[in-house]
């Protein structure tokens, strides 16, 4: 990772945080987004901190002009883009399919796809000629159905790792990987204050886990790194699950 190139979007908490914060220590030039300034300058001045380099830019994935700036903004910085992860999205409401607006359903697909699509366009734009590694961030939701009045989310993790597929295929000549993972509940500092709501909720999601367990970030992250590294060269189109063994049965 030293010296590469790397956008993460969706990085001002949680996962693409983390992410962030581990590509700088391996010495990676990291350029992260969101939407929220202050938590971003915060992640921002934890890695310089620590002796990383990082660049925060505010930005909306969901609005394709924003996109396309931080991307020439990394060229400006920097001259190329080598890895991209483009981790930005979540749930944003549990509703069943009746009683689901059109808005609702739409801005999840807007957040989790759209988004995702608008950064590979710009990504691989910045890639062909010299090659790279982008991985998009999808679910367990993308993998099977899940009936728990999650059907936009759903939907748009299916269309994640369809897109996910399709970009590697146009790609693999120009040396343009791309890969999706998968993970299943992961223990974010959000996920966690909404579940902790409900008395027993927390304990009630570990105990359906195959293993009785819910992942941290620092399970997740090993994967990342691995699926961005030279490691991986010979991967591509995949989408990795990430979920102690959720899929298994």
């Amino acid at each position: 990772m030293k010296d590469k190139v790397i956008i993460v979007t969706g990085a001002t908490s949680g996962l693409g945080a983390a992410a962030a914060k581990a590509f700088a220590a391996k010495g990676a030039k990291v350029i992260f987004c969101g939407r929220r300034a202050e938590q971003g300058i915060q992640v921002e001045n934890d890695i310089r901190n620590k002796g990383g380099e990082a660049t925060f830019i505010q930005a909306d994935v969901t609005v394709e002009a924003q996109v396309s700036h931080m991307v020439k903004e990394t060229l400006r910085l920097y001259g190329r883009l080598d890895v991209a992860f483009n981790n930005a999205g979540g749930n944003l409401g549990i509703s069943a399919i009746e009683n689901t607006s059109a808005e609702q359903f739409l801005n999840t697909i807007r957040l989790n796809l759209t988004g995702t699509f608008y950064a590979l366009k710009h990504e691989i734009q910045a890639m062909k000629g010299s090659g790279g590694s982008i991985i998009n961030t999808a679910s367990t939701a993308g993998l099977k159905g899940v009936g728990q009045h999650l059907a936009a989310y759903v939907a748009a993790k299916h269309g994640v790792i369809g897109l996910t597929k399709a970009a590697a295929l146009e790609n693999a000549r120009n040396q343009v990987r791309v890969n999706a993972i998968a993970p299943g509940v992961i223990q974010t500092e959000k996920w966690l204050e909404e579940v902790q709501k409900t008395p027993g909720q927390l304990e009630k999601i570990a105990a359906m886990m195959p293993n009785g367990k819910l992942a941290n970030e620092s399970d997740i992250i090993p994967f990342v790194l691995f699926l961005a590294s030279d490691d991986a060269k010979f991967i591509t189109g995949t989408t990795l699950a990430i979920d102690g063994g959720l899929l298994a049965g």
